[in-house]
């Protein structure tokens, strides 16, 4: 090939090449549309894991399309108050939120299914029937009643069972105990005399210092050590059998989330699911560290007794005959979680016990 045949060719390309990048520019353009929303919180800064949970959402959102789609994330009480996040989102005075769905379990008990509900899956369980057992279809399928799409958004794994004043060993003990406690569970204890508290959390510790209540339940050893209640309530048991494994979602306008385009739907789906397991992950990480310095601070750990698990299951179950008979919705859902939680808790006790157990023996025998 002689020169002069090569650089026509190659000015040839050259020019076809430009005009493909001319013609590419516009088409992402369009993609990436500049879309600003507003994110409101039901948790302070204070608590960084789970407020952190919709910063690494809006963070991998803003990165994936060059800063075109921004969501500004604003803390409980900035815009609303962190109980009406969801509220909020559903009259459109924000674009979305970030929340646990059992806050609103008073107006449908169906929302605290798409959380946690006493007894029912552990973290790991919560995420398979979510992922691959239609629980995100089925919820979403209710949400939709409210104006909303939701996604999950994070997760604490299972939660502690909370700081008590004195040692409860019996049933007889929570006669009389008042306790502040999520809703769901709240009905569920007072079928065993406990008198259930709605309080702030910040408001939390006074009342436990003063005796206005007995105990409280929180979150876990990372998020309880910052507001100091071993100080004040020194007995602190476990598990929290009403949070296995709490679901945090994000949630959005069903509007606004349908006006979206295609590829910022796939993107708000994939950054959910990346801050989901990144919350997991990292409480995983930090609850080993802060236990041993809740100990080495005064907090006595217990667990709930057999006798006292055994009272509060058969609670539950009679709580979920009667919601269940009244709400249809309440009913196809929970079945659904019903029939996984069988087959999961049968799975969980090959392969995964054993192996846990072997080890934690090892730990207890200062192996590892």
């Amino acid at each position: 090939m002689d020169r002069r045949s090569f650089f026509k060719k190659a000015s040839a390309a050259g020019v076809g090449a430009a005009a493909a990048t001319a013609l590419a520019a516009p088409a992402i353009a369009q993609s990436n549309p500049k879309i600003t929303w507003r994110l409101t919180s039901s948790f302070p800064k204070s608590l960084d894991t789970i407020y952190g949970g919709a910063v690494v959402f809006s963070k991998m959102l803003s990165e994936a399309t060059d800063g075109n789609f921004e969501i500004q994330v604003f803390a409980a009480n900035e815009i609303v108050p962190g109980l009406q996040a969801a509220d909020a989102t559903s009259a459109g005075t924000v674009e979305a939120c970030h929340t646990v769905a059992y806050y609103y379990w008073g107006k449908d008990p169906a929302w605290a299914l798409g959380s946690a509900v006493p007894f029912a899956l552990n973290a790991r369980g919560m995420n398979a029937w979510m992922y691959h057992g239609g629980g995100i279809d089925m919820f979403n399928e209710f949400l939709a009643t409210q104006n909303i799409v939701g996604f999950p958004g994070g997760n604490t794994g299972v939660q502690m069972g909370g700081w008590f004043r004195k040692e409860i060993k019996t049933v007889a003990d929570m006669q009389g105990l008042k306790m502040r406690i999520g809703g769901f569970a709240g009905k569920v204890v007072e079928k065993l005399g406990v008198i259930p508290q709605q309080i702030a959390g910040g408001e939390i510790y006074q009342a436990l210092e003063k005796g206005t209540i007995d105990a409280a339940e929180w979150v876990g050893p990372y998020d309880d050590e910052k507001l100091g209640f071993q100080k004040v309530a020194p007995f602190y048991y476990y598990p929290g059998w009403w949070e296995g494994g709490p679901t945090v979602h994000l949630m959005f306008n069903k509007a606004k989330y349908d006006e979206l385009p295609a590829n910022y739907k796939s993107l708000v789906r994939t950054a959910a699911q990346a801050a989901d397991a990144n919350m997991l992950q990292k409480y995983d990480y930090l609850n080993p560290k802060a236990v041993k310095s809740l100990v080495a601070g005064g907090a006595q750990l217990r667990p709930f007794s057999p006798e006292i698990l055994a009272a509060c299951f058969d609670a539950s179950n009679q709580v979920y005959a009667e919601m269940e008979a009244a709400n249809p919705t309440f009913k196809k859902i929970w079945e659904s979680i019903k029939a996984f939680r069988k087959d999961y808790y049968l799975n969980m006790q090959i392969a995964e016990y054993n192996y846990d157990t072997f080890m934690m023996i090892q730990q207890r025998g200062a192996k590892l």
